[in-house]
């Protein structure tokens, strides 16, 4: 019987070993965990029930193993299923932009090896593990997580691994597979919708902050501009760089955020970037013309003090150097300043000043400070809201928040707040609302 596990789980060993294309899914901790747990139990196996410490081994392994696999949300078939669509190998990578039927037919044959021995491995799992460790007379193992937790998944993804978990021959959904890789991306462009850049690499955000439409009152003009240009980018014309420029708290940042939400299942993806990481434009601009996707990079709050090597990259991927623009990436940014660079009068030259100037073409300099923002094709203005929109705002999100006053009363209110705090905007409306939901249920 021993023996018999023990060819048994070599078996799947070897399985394992001759993938070709899949190995960074061994990567992974809940793959390394299984890989270890096959280990330990074909160890116990070899040397028989005398040796105790290798009993403790394989329960200590199927223990790490279990913990892995809940942490991640699935059971373990989901789970090999999902590493498949995220697993960035040369048959996933040329999937993007290649037809299958126009790829090499040995990378297509290697391909279906490996979905065939991952299928394998799939169906050896919670259930087999623990018949297997019960064989050895140990029965205090709790069995695998039934239920896999997809509500976070894109439909598109939960789709697929609905397919794949219903099929018994996996090389069969090749072809959905590949339209998957195209549409969709591979690692961690499969995985999320909203992004950072964070010490020199792209972080996933797992929860981005999603605004809907519906959650912007006011500015329509300014809304109905930024995304008939965000649609135009999608059907592969050629969009226009944006400046969202205005007064603090009318919703800028909101507008560039609800095109995720609008637009993520067309393929758009937000790189957010932070002003003191625009050096790094260029490269980031090198790692997404590589996937399918379509990128905005936000860069919220943008202005700067004086030129600088943050400045001169964003002028680059702007504007372009020798390389060609990335077709897939547009940069939508907001700013209170209209020409983003500190502005100073003495950067004006008078004729007094250009008699006493060392400089002898100051109006350059002037100019130089000025073509930053002329780089972006749209700019967008945003002044400060009127008490007419500012109580629209305040309706609406009062509406949502469930909050029931006479609007006479709310209007008062509401507008009592913005005198004593920031003034009428978008932003001194979310504030007022939230305050007016915990004070009112607080009393109730």
């Amino acid at each position: 019987m021993l023996e018999e596990t023990r060819q048994s789980i070599y078996a799947k060993q070897v399985r394992i070993a001759s993938l070709l294309l899949y190995q960074d899914v061994l990567e992974q901790e809940a793959w390394e965990a299984y890989v270890h747990l096959l280990h330990s139990l074909a160890n116990f196996a070899l040397d028989g029930h005398e040796n105790s410490s290798r009993r403790l081994s394989y329960l200590l392994a199927y223990g790490k193993w279990f913990r892995a696999i809940a942490s991640t949300g699935y059971n373990w078939r989901d789970y090999l299923i999902s590493q498949i669509l995220t697993s960035n190998n040369p048959f996933s990578q040329q999937a993007q932009t290649t037809e299958l039927n126009l790829l090499p037919l040995s990378l297509i044959a290697a391909a279906k090896h490996d979905l065939q021995i991952i299928e394998e491995i799939s169906l050896w799992g919670g259930d087999k593990l623990v018949d297997c460790i019960e064989s050895f007379g140990d029965r205090t193992v709790a069995l695998q997580l039934s239920e896999s937790d997809m509500s976070r998944l894109s439909e598109t993804k939960r789709s697929l691994i609905l397919k794949f978990r219903s099929t018994d021959d996996w090389t069969k959904l090749l072809p959905e597979l590949a339209s998957y890789y195209k549409r969709s991306g591979t690692g961690i462009f499969t995985d999320y919708d909203a992004f950072r850049w964070c010490k020199g690499h792209l972080e996933g955000i797992a929860y981005p902050d999603l605004v809907q439409l519906s959650d912007l009152i006011g500015y329509e003009s300014q809304r109905q501009t930024l995304y008939k240009n965000t649609e135009a980018f999608l059907a592969g014309y050629r969009g226009l760089h944006t400046l969202l420029y205005g007064s603090r708290g009318t919703g800028k940042s909101s507008m560039v955020k609800s095109l995720m939400y609008a637009y993520r299942d067309r393929g758009l993806r937000l790189v957010e970037v932070a002003k003191n990481d625009l050096k790094d434009l260029p490269v980031i601009a090198n790692i997404l013309r590589q996937v399918p996707q379509k990128f905005i990079i936000f860069v919220d709050d943008l202005s700067f003090e004086e030129e600088s090597e943050d400045y001169k990259a964003l002028k680059v991927v702007l504007e372009g150097n020798l390389s060609a623009q990335p077709n897939n990436l547009l940069v939508y940014a907001t700013s209170n300043r209209r020409h983003l660079l500190r502005e100073y009068f003495s950067d004006r030259p008078s004729l007094r000043a250009l008699s006493d100037s060392k400089e002898v073409n100051p109006w350059d300099t002037m100019q130089e400070k000025l073509s930053l923002s002329d780089r972006f094709g749209l700019t967008l203005t945003f002044l400060q809201a009127d008490q007419e929109i500012y109580l629209k705002i305040v309706h609406h999100l009062s509406k949502r928040a469930g909050i029931d006053l006479l609007d006479e009363d709310l209007n008062f209110r509401a507008l009592q707040w913005a005198t004593r705090h920031n003034g009428q905007s978008g932003r001194t409306a979310q504030q007022f609302v939230d305050f007016l939901q915990a004070d009112l249920e607080l009393k109730s």
